[in-house]
């Protein structure tokens, strides 16, 4: 079968490998739609330490179902159109024993960890596999997988109606958490040194958008909240600038999230958080976030369509990677077909 492959650092194609054989707990899947994501960029470049090579790349993935093995709790059948939960666990971990899952100690991330599912047929693990409603198309299916994370992020927020979210970072995430917000009829406030990005966060319905290098962000949410400061803040970008900026903009007793990756360890300014008794919130991928997902990209409550840059063919991934990386301004997101 054709699959997606990084070889090394700066080397990717399309190879034809061998189909994984299914074990009792695995599930074959028949794919349609596969999102490139920013770990894939990361494995291409060699900047993520926790990927090993050659790897197939890819963890945002829409197929139909074509063989389903005997341990099937879900009710999974052959024909199924699924999307996958690629964050494996081990089970028997502290965070596994809470149902935190996706912060197994042991994880294993599809398309990072371990081989994922850009190519013709991939197996997986049948309770992990979602069932797509009817009618939603292959490309916007392929998006739920980034949904969750937003959405993971804004659970964890406990973001209520009417309530004001600063979002650091207009990328995918940032975007996502945006319009997540806007379904959940809160008011996102969104902080980006692209204008184009900032742009397009206004015509997606962001009703607030602030750009650093030339507001002063605190004095803008300050005024964008009539004086209140936002009850939310969560910081996507991992750029250090946005999670300091992140505790000076939300108000006493608010709450704070941290979905970016920053490269290094960062100062956070204890005294604040103390004075205005702050809730610090990690958020690492997502869990039992895809059925909801699945739900806002059907209904288009969130329309995730308008974030996808391009749609490519299989052959055209390996090229199209190696455009993202050189001119990352002109991509948002893209979905590669089979």
């Amino acid at each position: 079968m054709k699959a997606v492959c990084i070889e090394k650092p700066w080397s990717v194609h399309v190879k034809e490998v061998e189909r994984v054989e299914p074990n009792y707990e695995e599930s074959v899947i028949k794919v349609h739609a596969a999102g490139i994501c920013g770990s894939d960029l990361g494995a291409f470049r060699g900047t993520n330490n926790i990927v090993s090579y050659p790897r197939i790349i890819g963890h945002e993935i829409a197929g139909e179902v074509i063989s389903v093995g005997t341990k099937n709790p879900n009710n999974i059948k052959v024909g199924d159109r699924v999307v996958i939960d690629p964050y494996t666990y081990c089970g028997h971990c502290y965070p596994c024993s809470l149902g935190k899952t996706n912060c197994c100690r042991n994880i294993k991330v599809r398309g990072v960890h371990i081989d994922g599912g850009m190519s013709e047929y991939f197996t997986h693990y049948t309770d992990m596999l979602i069932k797509i409603p009817e009618g939603l198309e292959w490309e916007r299916a392929a998006l739920a997988e980034p949904l969750t994370i937003a959405l993971h992020a804004i659970h964890r927020l406990k973001l209520q109606k009417g309530e004001h979210i600063v979002v650091f970072g207009a990328g995918t995430i940032g975007l996502l958490v945006a319009m997540a917000s806007l379904a959940y009829e809160a008011i996102p406030i969104i902080v980006d040194i692209v204008d184009e990005r900032l742009d397009l966060a206004r015509s997606l319905g962001v009703p607030y958008t602030i750009n650093p290098k030339r507001d002063n962000t605190e004095q803008k949410v300050v005024e964008f909240t009539n004086g209140a400061y936002a009850e939310c803040a969560c910081e996507a970008s991992g750029a250090s600038p946005s999670i300091r900026s992140s505790f000076d903009v939300v108000c006493h007793a608010g709450r704070v999230a941290f979905t970016g990756y920053p490269k290094g360890e960062t100062t956070l300014p204890t005294d604040i958080i103390t004075k205005k008794e702050l809730d610090v919130l990690g958020t690492r991928n997502s869990k039992g976030c895809f059925q909801e997902a699945l739900e806002l990209i059907a209904s288009r409550k969130v329309d995730v369509e308008k974030i996808i840059t391009k749609v490519v063919p299989v052959d055209e991934a390996p090229e199209t990677l190696k455009d993202i990386e050189k001119n990352p301004g002109n991509y948002l997101k893209v979905v590669v077909k089979f």
